[in-house]
């Protein structure tokens, strides 16, 4: 993939703007997120150049003359009150964590226009074992530990002990990595989540 592919984040919102950007980054590794508080904080760059505009809805509803001419790009930021932009992708921002990484890639794999992801996450040097994909496959699924265990007829300690080779040849800490990891790697479905 060619490293030309950015996209903004525009939300005065500084933690929602760092959370959306590790997301996004484990999603598309090789793509380029820039975020701004404001809209002139975008337009003093190159507005244009991005593939993907985040935008927060107020801003969107404040400038919507510049998002509607792009609107195959824009992806709104709602902010969990159900605002009705008929026009734009959306995505609701005060979801769960699980939820959110589920809406994402709802979105990847829903046709809208996007950047190949990065093969970066296989590990032709360290494959996962069948195990291994198993038991990712039941983290994602929402399932504990000691479930996991019951449901693969596996003691606690060697479900612990797949968990932490998953994190060590993933590179991967949290559960809703791993979930996008799986989405990714094609061991599990949106649907499944």
């Amino acid at each position: 993939m060619s490293p030309s592919h950015e996209i903004a984040i525009i939300d005065p919102n500084t933690l929602s703007c760092i959370g959306l950007e590790n997301m996004i980054e484990t999603l598309f590794p090789q793509v380029t997120i820039r975020s701004f508080n404001s809209f002139s904080q975008l337009t003093d760059d190159t507005p244009d150049m991005y593939v993907h505009y985040f935008v927060a809805a107020q801003i969107l509803l404040e400038h919507t003359a510049f998002f509607l001419e792009r609107r195959r790009k824009t992806i709104v930021l709602a902010n969990g009150q159900n605002q009705i932009l008929t026009n734009f992708l959306s995505i609701d921002i005060q979801q769960p964590e699980k939820e959110l990484v589920r809406s994402l890639l709802q979105l990847y794999q829903g046709g809208h226009p996007h950047p190949t992801p990065s093969k970066q996450h296989t590990m032709p040097d360290t494959p996962l074992t069948a195990r291994e994909i198993e038991v990712l496959t039941l983290i994602v699924k929402g399932f504990i530990n000691k479930e996991i265990a019951e449901q693969l007829n596996i003691s606690l300690t060697t479900v612990i002990s797949h968990r932490k080779n998953l994190m060590e040849k993933t590179g991967i800490r949290s559960v809703s990595g791993l979930t996008i990891y799986a989405v990714m790697n094609g061991f599990v479905e949106v649907t499944q989540i």
